[in-house]
């Protein structure tokens, strides 16, 4: 968005441009640029959903594990985000360079685009913002992390840009055969990107390595002044356990040890973690490597992750070039069903799902999951056209990166608590729960208060002790406030979580409809 003189001018993304074509007999195949166009309101809906489920398991993920990042192997509801998202990265750039006038301008604006995304990145996830249970902010930049989820993100949209731009013969698609013809080279890309990913991940001899352990990386201690180093012994190739794989191994030679994350999802495996499959202390004789980074936004893995993006410019080209929904919907169908029947033969033939390798069988699965729900989302809202218990979603992704940096990556709930009155414990949300102690104690006493039971869901009954394990628990307080305050008045941790997030979602859906009501949408 950008201001001049005493008006605002709205900058709007090629996301807000019309993106469907539709105006021509059904099942036709043809060239898209003698079309009349109107929008794909079904990928606003994607990308809306994919949006809200980061939200969902970022913040519900502690208390219901099963939603949560597979620790290492498998594929959990968690696993699916980033996925979503570069598909519908790829859909997106086959609508928006389905004419490309000017091909070295149309270039130079991508690459233009992908450095601002992938510095956006950095400065979200990077380590300058401390989250909410810090209100400093700023980064060493010799351990700043460079990789993360809008950087994998603006690695697919240039590659996948650049193929649609530069890698498409300039034929009317009037058969099969011509669609083939015209997108093949694009499809050899995706290939060879995945083949190269192949190679290295089984081919590269990982020797031993050592990593620094600081204090800091299994307390809580900020004095990282106790250090030593970790040897972690390897000396193999094609392991796809955590210590000793390919893809660890590029991201220390290519970023550096310092830049990658401090707390990697192999951290809540059974070897690294006593209450596995979430995050805690290290059980008895774990191995060292459990204390080491890792980064699962890595280089290696974006080179598979992009084949994604290449996946959803070929549903992108179906929707160009095809004009009758039935054919749509079958082609979808059949394509999706496609990638996750090769996804498990690829699994149960000895490649694992990973979420953090980002390997073949994770990729196919994950792809033709996202098919399959874009054509769910595409029937019922741009056939069916029943749109009206869906405008939450389409309002949040037509504002996906507003919404994103604001709620997923914490800066909306730093900026209400950063106002405090003389103490940063004095902020807005800890005023508000501070009030809800002060009535619960004080009308706790008129109340009869039964034997202490325990109670479902991890709740408990028995109004002092509710108040003893909810409200003056050390692990509520590090909680968010308002996450606190609905432990509390629900009497459950877990079911707490849950209406936070629900609510959540809710608030930010609608502050996405004022955006879109206001015509506001952020440009990169």
């Amino acid at each position: 968005m950008s201001f001049g003189g005493e008006s605002m001018e709205v900058m709007i993304t090629e996301e807000q441009k019309p993106l469907v074509l539709e105006t021509q007999t059904p099942n036709q195949v043809t060239d898209p640029h003698h079309f009349s166009t109107q929008r794909l309101i079904s990928l606003d809906v994607f990308r809306d959903f994919t949006v809200l489920l980061m939200i969902l398991v970022d913040n519900a993920g502690g208390a219901f594990p099963s939603i949560n990042h597979s620790p290492w192997f498998g594929v959990t509801l968690a696993d699916f985000v980033m996925p979503f998202f570069l598909f519908a990265v790829g859909v997106s750039v086959s609508l928006d360079f389905k004419r490309v006038d000017d091909k070295r301008a149309a270039t130079k604006k991508v690459i233009f685009r992908t450095i601002k995304l992938f510095l956006l990145g950095i400065i979200l996830q990077g380590g300058y913002f401390h989250g909410h249970g810090d209100l400093t902010y700023g980064v060493d930049i010799t351990k700043m992390r460079l990789m993360g989820v809008l950087q994998r993100i603006s690695i697919g949209y240039l590659l996948a840009s650049v193929g649609e731009i530069w890698l498409v013969n300039t034929i009317v698609v009037d058969t099969a055969a011509a669609f083939t013809k015209k997108y093949y080279k694009q499809w050899m890309i995706a290939f060879l990107l995945g083949s190269l990913y192949m190679c290295l991940l089984y081919g590269l001899y990982v020797p031993n390595w050592k990593f620094e352990v600081s204090s800091s990386s299994w307390t809580s201690a900020k004095d990282e002044s106790t250090s030593h180093a970790q040897i972690v012994q390897c000396g193999m190739r094609g392991s796809l356990e955590p210590p000793c794989n390919a893809v660890g191994l590029v991201d220390r030679i290519l970023i550096g040890e310092h830049h990658l994350y401090k707390r990697p999802v192999y951290r809540r495996t059974q070897d690294c973690s006593v209450n596995s499959p979430d995050y805690g202390p290290l059980p008895p004789n774990s191995p060292g490597w459990c204390l080491a980074p890792f980064e699962p936004e890595g280089i290696l893995s974006s080179i598979m992750a992009a084949v994604t993006c290449f996946v959803g410019l070929h549903f992108g080209h179906i929707i160009v070039h095809f004009k009758g929904h039935k054919q749509r919907i079958i082609l979808w169908s059949i394509f999706a069903a496609f990638l996750l029947i090769f996804g498990f033969l690829v699994a149960l033939l000895g490649v694992p799902l990973s979420k953090p390798l980002y390997t073949l069988s994770y990729m196919r699965v994950t792809a033709g999951a996202s098919g399959f729900l874009l054509t769910i989302f595409f029937y019922i809202v741009d056939v069916k056209q029943i749109r009206k218990p869906v405008a939450l979603l389409q309002w949040v992704g037509m504002n996906a990166l507003t919404i994103y940096a604001l709620a997923a990556c914490d800066i909306f709930t730093v900026v209400v608590q950063g106002f405090y009155w003389r103490s940063p414990e004095n902020n807005p949300i800890s005023v508000l729960l501070f009030f809800v102690h002060q009535y619960i104690d004080t009308t706790h006493d008129m109340v009869h208060t039964p034997n202490v039971t325990s109670g479902e869901n991890g709740g408990v009954t028995g109004h002092s002790n509710i108040l003893d394990s909810l409200l003056y628990n050390p692990l509520i307080s590090e909680v968010d406030g308002a996450e606190s305050l609905l432990q509390t008045i629900l009497q459950s941790r877990k079911w707490g979580t849950a209406a936070f997030v629900a609510l959540e979602i809710l608030l930010w859906g609608l502050f996405a409809g004022f955006l879109n009501k206001k015509r506001l949408y952020l440009k990169l």
